[in-house]
């Protein structure tokens, strides 16, 4: 097993070495890499979320059969899970950056400060420039309070978590769902889920023709005003849910549960069945109202206001659910020999996750949008599925000839040579070299 980053002891902060890595950690970040991707792509890059609803609808209800069935297995296996895996590794890493600063006897405070200064400016370049989806900026935001919570009780960690988890969502529902409960009437209330749902049609129609047909400027800033009036006040509302995530995988890193996953096997077992079983059933309920809507048995006017209230928790709890249930299952196959093997095809990856990230975007912006192949809203569900799965094959093999040779990813080297004050050296000597080639 990869030594512990926590073991390290050097008098002067520097970036965690290839040496000093758990693989089982950076398999988790590419495998939660090619989700967040899926997720991304299925929805949002390709344009599937601009499209009119009854379009949508048609899509899902008239397509192929694998067309229909992926609606629900994404949003049960998918939509939110990686996402959640991605937080609590965020919130994993703190733990480790506070351990390693810990043997050192130096405070974090500054070298993290720096570290996600430089994050928060990445992500405002992505988001401005490239994709307005994008995660970094507020990772960096919300990753500031984790410092709050660096000398707090365990318990006290997970009781703030599950209150963000599972009630904060309750809250954010209700602030969402204001206007609709302060009206007079239901009528009037669904009057205004009407109109709400008119004007962000329009917009996402108007958005759609700019990304069809726009240059890369008028995409961009077509993409931040979309951020900017639609998922701004969500974002903002929906971030203690975020830290919530941030501070499951900060006591997971505490705990050392993955560095010395031997030693908790039973618990991991046991993580397995409650999360598959409860984030199936919290799933289950998402993708029943999902398929009700489709068939047109209900209607989103005529829903009442207390639905999305009563579903903010259940739809976190098969998040959560899933997302444990998928981060238990790799440790616990991590342990055999043979799985250990074909999982860490993804660790390379996941070491070059900033670099992997940001590229997904780069190369989907070109694919779909109008000022290259111009194939959005026009790539069927299975395809884009296709899709991310044959970008995702690329950046594997990328990833381990690029690592073969140099220490660290390309934004990952700007990323640390940036926080560190200094170039970081990029090259593996011949030796080390040598190893990762077979190794790899």
């Amino acid at each position: 097993m990869t030594p512990a980053p926590s073991a390290v002891t050097t008098p002067e902060a520097r970036p965690v070495d290839s040496g000093e890595r758990l693989v089982l950690l950076d398999t988790l970040r590419g495998f939660a890499l090619c989700g967040v991707f899926i997720s991304n792509t299925f929805m949002w890059f390709s344009g599937r979320a601009f499209i009119p609803r009854e379009q949508l609808e048609a899509l899902f209800a008239n397509g192929t059969l694998l067309d229909k069935i992926l609606l629900p297995v994404v949003t049960t296996l998918v939509s939110g899970r990686f996402i959640t895996i991605f937080s609590f590794l965020f919130g994993l890493g703190f733990a480790v950056q506070l351990g390693r600063a810990e043997a050192r006897g130096s405070p974090i405070s500054r070298v993290y400060v720096r570290r996600l200064a430089v994050m928060l400016l990445l992500g405002l370049t992505h988001l401005t420039l490239i994709w307005y989806g994008d995660i970094l900026s507020n990772y960096a935001l919300i990753g500031f309070s984790l410092l709050w919570f660096r000398r707090r009780e365990d318990r006290t960690i997970l009781k703030v978590a599950a209150v963000l988890l599972f009630a904060w969502p309750i809250v954010s529902a209700i602030l969402f769902k204001l206007p609709h409960l302060m009206a007079a009437s239901p009528e009037a209330a669904a009057e205004l889920t009407k109109v709400e749902m008119e004007r962000s049609a329009a917009l996402k129609a108007d958005t759609l023709s700019v990304f069809q047909n726009g240059n890369w400027w008028a995409v961009a800033k077509a993409g931040l005003y979309f951020w900017r009036r639609e998922f701004l006040l969500m974002m903002s509302v929906n971030a203690l849910a975020l830290l919530g995530r941030f501070l499951l995988g900060f006591y997971a890193g505490r705990k050392r549960l993955f560095h010395d996953a031997p030693q908790h096997l039973a618990f991991f077992r046991r993580l397995f069945f409650w999360g598959l079983g409860l984030g199936l059933l919290g799933s289950s309920v998402g993708v029943v109202l999902q398929q009700l809507v489709l068939r047109k048995v209900i209607t989103p006017e005529t829903l009442p206001v207390w639905v999305p209230m009563a579903l903010a928790p259940v739809r976190a709890l098969g998040e959560l659910g899933m997302a444990a249930t998928y981060v238990s299952g790799i440790t616990l196959l991590f342990q055999r020999a043979t799985w250990q093997r074909i999982l860490s095809v993804l660790a390379p990856v996941g070491r070059m996750a900033l670099t992997n990230y940001l590229s997904q975007s780069v190369i989907s912006i070109l694919v779909f949008y109008g000022y290259g192949l111009g194939l959005v809203a026009k790539l069927t569900p299975s395809l884009s599925i296709l899709y991310c799965l044959g970008v995702f094959s690329v950046q594997i093999v990328v990833s381990h000839l690029w690592l073969a040779r140099f220490r660290f990813g390309p934004m990952e080297w700007v990323w640390r040579s940036l926080t560190y004050g200094k170039a970081q050296p990029m090259r593996r000597s011949p030796e080390a070299a040598g190893e990762a080639v077979a190794t790899s």
